[in-house]
C-alpha cells in the first residue's frame, strides 16, 4: 500500500490537484462527500427493502430506480476519493482506516456482483421469488448494508487518526 499511495502521491494527478490551489481540495471533498452520501442512501433504501422492509414496494421497480443512482455516486466518489489522495498519500501511510475503508469498498463490490448473478436478482418482476431466495437476498442487503456502512465510518476515521 505504500508504494501505491507514493506513486499516486507523485504522479502527475497528484502535482496537478495540489497545484491547483486550495480551493480544489475543498471541492473534491464536496465532491466525494455528495458521491458517498448518493451511493449510500440508494443502497440503503435498497438493502433495507431486500431486509424485507415495505414489502409492498416491488423490488424490481425500486431497484431500476435506485441502482443507477448507486451507480452514479459510487462513480464520483471513487474519482474524487482517488484525487484527493493522490494530493497527499503519503500521509496516509500506516493508517489503519484506510484498508479498512477499501477492503469493505470490495466486499461491497463482490457482494454487488454475486447477486446479480443470482437467479432470484435475474428474476425479479418476472415471477415470485420462493422462501429460499427471498432469504438469500435478505442475507445480500445485510452484507452490502455492513459493507458500505463499514466503508463510510473508516473514511470518516481516515481523517482521526
Amino acid at each position: 500500500m505504500r508504494s501505491i499511495l507514493l506513486a499516486l502521491e507523485g504522479s502527475a494527478l497528484g502535482v496537478f490537484v495540489r497545484e491547483s490551489g486550495v480551493w480544489t481540495y475543498a471541492f473534491l471533498n464536496l465532491f466525494h462527500i455528495l458521491g458517498v452520501s448518493t451511493l449510500f442512501g440508494s443502497i440503503l433504501i435498497l438493502d433495507l427493502r431486500l431486509l424485507g422492509l415495505a414489502r409492498r414496494l416491488p423490488l424490481a421497480d425500486l431497484s431500476r430506480f435506485t441502482l443507477p443512482i448507486s451507480k452514479t455516486g459510487f462513480a464520483i466518489a471513487a474519482a474524487t476519493g482517488v484525487m484527493m489522495l493522490s494530493t497527499n498519500g503519503g500521509e496516509y501511510i500506516g493508517n489503519p482506516y484506510l484498508p479498512i475503508k477499501f477492503a469493505a469498498i470490495g466486499a461491497g463490490l463482490v457482494n454487488i456482483a454475486v447477486v446479480s448473478r443470482l437467479d432470484a436478482w435475474r428474476s425479479l418482476g418476472t415471477r415470485e421469488l420462493t422462501p429460499r431466495e427471498t432469504r438469500m437476498l435478505a442475507i445480500a442487503g445485510g452484507t452490502s448494508l455492513i459493507s458500505w456502512l463499514s466503508a463510510v465510518t473508516a473514511g470518516r476515521m481516515i481523517g482521526y487518526w
